[in-house]
């Protein structure tokens, strides 16, 4: 049976019979994601990227960034298609194959990372895909390497923004499984693979870069 993807575009994304989806939120938070990748990827090396949906955040990193080689990724037939798309539309040669990976999976067909983005995933994906993604940037990253999440979250002595408990609201409604996650959960899944506290950054729209570095 296959995997549900934890990015479900609607119909509209995708234009005929072009295979490449389009995400409205990649085009508003691409630059704004970029301005802190800057200060936090490497110099060179490869940056896996786990749930990369359409597979525009890839390119725009990539273009940006030439020194560094991509390895975006999907569980979705749909989102691997996409992304291949856009990469052979760039033309740009530090974008390696789209890979499936299913986050939750004990084994990823990845051996090898020197920094891994997770944009969007873990409010949109059962709290065993949050599990999965540590255990294995455990084991993929080394000391001082980046772990890089972004999106919304619940913080501990806040009360949720409305736009931001509206969206909750919404993803439970799809799959009780879903929803914005506490910083403080992520923290500790973090400290229990093997990485510091997080570094946060406030971004625009109410979301957060949450940066994770392998003790």
């Amino acid at each position: 049976m296959s995997k549900p993807s934890f990015w479900q575009p609607t119909a509209d994304t995708q234009l005929g019979a072009d295979p490449r989806l389009r995400a409205p939120s990649a085009q508003r938070n691409r630059d704004a994601i970029l301005a802190v990748l800057h200060d936090v990827l490497p110099q060179s090396g490869r940056v896996l990227e786990i749930a990369s949906g359409s597979g525009e955040h890839a390119v725009h990193f990539a273009r940006a960034l030439p020194d560094l080689t991509f390895q975006p990724s999907d569980p979705s037939p749909d989102a691997v298609a996409s992304i291949a798309a856009w990469t052979r539309e760039s033309g740009l040669g530090n974008i390696l194959p789209p890979v499936v990976v299913d986050a939750t999976a004990l084994h990823w067909p990845v051996e090898s990372a020197d920094a891994i983005l997770c944009i969007n995933m873990i409010h949109i994906a059962p709290w065993a895909a949050a599990e999965g993604l540590f255990r294995q940037a455990g084991r993929l990253l080394k000391r001082g390497q980046p772990l890089y999440l972004y999106g919304p979250y619940r913080r501990p002595g806040r009360p949720l923004e409305p736009g931001n408990a509206v969206f909750d609201e919404s993803l439970r409604s799809r799959d009780p499984a879903w929803g914005l996650r506490d910083s403080d959960a992520v923290a500790a899944l973090g400290a229990a693979n093997g990485f510091g506290t997080p570094e946060i950054v406030e971004m625009p729209a109410n979301n957060l870069s949450v940066i994770f570095r392998k003790s």
